[in-house]
C-alpha cells in the first residue's frame, strides 16, 4: 500500500473542465485519496493530491482566481470517527518487543501490561486477553453462568455485551437506559430483581453493567440492589478507560472488570482486552483458562475446555506505550468534547448525552441528539467526515427479537436521535471546527 500523498496543490487550467466541474464544486467541500489516474468531477487527479476548492475570490500567491480561471486544490484528509493515536513511543515498545523475539502470547511485556494497567485501575491484578469480548466470555466462564440462567444486560450497548452471555448458553434479560446518563437505569434493576424475588423466581446468574461512550454507570444504586439479591457483577468498562465515579475509576466496581484494546478504543493494541479482578488467584485462573486450559505436564494434557484468548508480546508493548499516554489522550477528548458544546450552544434542534453529576467522563466519543440523524451523518459523509448512529438497543435486534426486557423506549429514543460525531484525540480544532460546520450545514437548513 502506498504511504497517504503530501499536501500539495494543484493547478489545471481547461475552461471547458472549469464549466464540467463547477456543479460539483458548489456543493463539494472536500475528497479522498483517489488511487493515480481517478477521476472526480471529470478532472484526473495526479497522485499526488485531491482536496478541496477554495472558495470564489480566494488568492493564492498574491493572484486572484476567478471563477472562470484555474482551480486551485488543497488535500483534507477524511476524518475518521475514532482512528488510533498512535507515534514514535509505540514504534519504539513495539521495535524493542520484536527485537527481543519475544513474539507469541507471552513475554516481559504481557507482564508488565498487566502489572502497570492493574496499578492504574486500583485492581490486584489483571490478564491481557485477545479482546475485550474475550474478556467478557471468560469473565461469565469463571462465574459458572450456563444454559438455563439469565443474564442482565442493558439494551442500549454494543452487540459484544450480549453475544458473551449467549457464547456460554445463557439468555440475555434487557434494561432500558436512564434518561439521565443513558446508562443502565438502576431503579429497573431493582424492578427486576424485586420482581423475581416476590415471585419466587430464580435471580440472574449475573449482571453487566456497560459504562457507555466513556461515562460510569450509576454504580452505588447498582451495587446495592446486586448485592441485596446475590447477584454478580461484571462491569464493562470497554468504552470508558480513564472515566471516574464518585472518584473511583472505571473498572473497579466489578467483582470482574472487562476493558478493551480495539483499534477505536481511547487507547488501542490494535485488537485486546483485559480482565481484572481484586482477587489474584482468579486472574491465576483466567490466564490458565486462556490457554487452552493446558496443565502442568511435559506434554500436552487437558482437562478442561480453554480458549485461545492471550495477548501476544508484541500487542502488549504497543499497550504500555499506549497506557503512558492515556492521560492526555483523555484530556483532548474531553477538550474535543467542551468546543463541540461551545459551537452548538443555543443551536436549537441540537442536544448533547447528558454529562453525570455521579462522575467525569472520558467523553470517548462525543454524541449528539438531531431530529434527523440519517441527514446529518450522509451529508457528513459527502465532506469525507465519519459519523455513526447511537447504538441500535440489543431489544430492537433480530436475533434477540424473543428475549425478555424490562422498559426499552428511552433507549429507542436515543437511538432514534443519536449521532456519534469524530472524537478522536488525534484531531485538531480545525477538524472540529469542519464537523461543525457539516452539521450546522444540514440543522440551520432543515
Amino acid at each position: 500500500m502506498k504511504p497517504a500523498p503530501p499536501v500539495t496543490t494543484m493547478l489545471t487550467a481547461a475552461k471547458a473542465t472549469d464549466r464540467s466541474r463547477a456543479s460539483c464544486s458548489a456543493r463539494s467541500a472536500t475528497a479522498t485519496f483517489l488511487p493515480h489516474g481517478s477521476l472526480r468531477c471529470g478532472v484526473p487527479l495526479s497522485e499526488h493530491a485531491s482536496a478541496t476548492f477554495l472558495p470564489r475570490g480566494s488568492f493564492r500567491g498574491g493572484v486572484p482566481l476567478s471563477e472562470h480561471a484555474s482551480a486551485t486544490f488543497l488535500t483534507v484528509p477524511r476524518l475518521f470517527l475514532s482512528p488510533p493515536d498512535v507515534g514514535a513511543r509505540e514504534r519504539a515498545r513495539l521495535l524493542e518487543a520484536f527485537d527481543s523475539n519475544w513474539i507469541a502470547p507471552l513475554g516481559p511485556d504481557v507482564d508488565a501490561f498487566e502489572q502497570e494497567f492493574a496499578a492504574f485501575v486500583g485492581a490486584q491484578a489483571a490478564a491481557a486477553l485477545s479482546s475485550g469480548t474475550a474478556a467478557l466470555h471468560l469473565a461469565l466462564v469463571l462465574l459458572g453462568v450456563g444454559p438455563g440462567d439469565d443474564v442482565l444486560v442493558p439494551s442500549l450497548t454494543f452487540v459484544a455485551s450480549a453475544n458473551a452471555v449467549v457464547y456460554v448458553g445463557a439468555r440475555p434479560v434487557f434494561l432500558d437506559s436512564d434518561r439521565g446518563t443513558w446508562n443502565v437505569d438502576p431503579g429497573l434493576v431493582e424492578e427486576e430483581l424485586a420482581a423475581r424475588s416476590h415471585a419466587g423466581r430464580e435471580q440472574p446468574a449475573a449482571f453487566i453493567g456497560v459504562d457507555l461512550y466513556g461515562q460510569c454507570a450509576d454504580w452505588g444504586p447498582i451495587l446495592a440492589s446486586c448485592a441485596a439479591y446475590g447477584v454478580p457483577v461484571i462491569e464493562d468498562a470497554a468504552e470508558a478507560l480513564g472515566a471516574t465515579y464518585r472518584g473511583r475509576p472505571a473498572g473497579s466496581f466489578g467483582a470482574l472488570n472487562v476493558f478493551s484494546f480495539n483499534g477505536n478504543k481511547i487507547i488501542t493494541t490494535s485488537g485486546g482486552g483485559m480482565l481484572t479482578a481484586d482477587d489474584p488467584a482468579v486472574i491465576e485462573r483466567v490466564r490458565h483458562l486462556s490457554t487452552q486450559a493446558r496443565d502442568p505436564a511435559p506434554h500436552y494434557e487437558h482437562a478442561e475446555i480453554g480458549f485461545n484468548y492471550r495477548m501476544s508480546n508484541l500487542l502488549a508493548a504497543v499497550g504500555r506505550a499506549q497506557l503512558e499516554g492515556l492521560p492526555a489522550k483523555v484530556r483532548r477528548r474531553r477538550e474535543i468534547n467542551a468546543r463541540y458544546r461551545d459551537a452548538f450552544a443555543g443551536v436549537d434542534g441540537i442536544g448533547f448525552m447528558p454529562d453525570a453529576a455521579t462522575g467525569r467522563p472520558t467523553n470517548w466519543l462525543t454524541v449528539v441528539t438531531v431530529a434527523d440523524p440519517t441527514a446529518v451523518r450522509l451529508h457528513l459523509e459527502s465532506l469525507d467526515i465519519e459519523a455513526r448512529p447511537a447504538w441500535k438497543p440489543m431489544h430492537l435486534q433480530p436475533l434477540f427479537a424473543d428475549c425478555q426486557r424490562r422498559g426499552g423506549a428511552v433507549a429507542e429514543e436515543i437511538f432514534r436521535t443519536g449521532l456519534c460525531l469524530p472524537s478522536g484525540s488525534v484531531m485538531t480544532d480545525a477538524d472540529v471546527d469542519r464537523v461543525v460546520a457539516g452539521v450546522l450545514q444540514v440543522v440551520e437548513s432543515a
